[in-house]
């Protein structure tokens, strides 16, 4: 028997144990550092797990997912099962070919940004282009928010983590843990300037990226 973290049996849903894992520290984070946004786009949404945790926790948040057309059948399985008034069914986004996709029911452009393990399964140029397309799409003191293992100054952060990189490379070797120092280099050439780190348990983080007019 599976439960999720709502305590509800989702065994005749199809589950990950990442979306699973940290829900409530990383919900803490969001209700910080979106409590002056409005309208946030999920890249990445997976199974849709996130968003049924997040969006009734942050009424005040449009919720916008999005991912390729392929899970789109399994996050509006978990939307029907745990429906929001302001969580958004999944827009068709590919980083690799598509511009930011738009709900054109809500007359409200995105002022946030939110994505969870889904740098380290990417290739490089596709978080390059991630970085490029929301960099282009973000207003001024518009955020970015990442989840997830990051390496710093050569290093791994944990053993479990350096085998997790092992594990990931072995299964495709243009995807791995990527290095703070080259996730910071891009963001900044997009006006993006990382403004805030939190440690999350099992050795992840989140990276809180801030579009500004002037940088250093």
């Amino acid at each position: 028997m599976v439960k999720d973290n709502l305590g509800n049996i989702v065994s005749n849903l199809p589950f990950s144990q990442a979306c699973e894992n940290n829900q409530q520290p990383i919900l803490e984070v969001l209700q910080q550092e979106l409590k002056n946004s409005h309208h946030v786009l999920e890249v990445g949404s997976g199974t849709g797990q996130h968003s049924v945790y997040f969006a009734p926790r942050l009424t005040h948040l449009h919720w916008q997912t999005s991912d390729v057309l392929a899970n789109h059948a399994i996050i509006n399985a978990w939307h029907a099962a745990y429906p929001a008034p302001n969580l958004y069914a999944p827009l068709s986004f590919d980083v690799a070919s598509d511009s930011i996709p738009i709900n054109k029911t809500i007359n409200a452009p995105y002022d946030a940004v939110f994505t969870a393990n889904t740098l380290h399964i990417m290739s490089w140029s596709l978080v390059t282009r991630l970085f490029e397309t929301v960099g282009d799409m973000l207003p001024l003191e518009g955020k970015l928010i990442i989840y997830g293992p990051f390496n710093e100054n050569g290093r791994y952060s944990s053993e479990s983590n350096r085998q997790f990189d092992y594990s990931l490379r072995q299964r495709d070797s243009n995807s791995g843990i990527r290095a703070l120092e080259d996730i910071t280099a891009v963001a900044e050439k997009q006006h993006l300037l990382l403004i805030n780190r939190y440690k999350m348990p099992a050795n992840n983080e989140i990276l809180v990226f801030q579009k500004s007019a002037d940088m250093p």
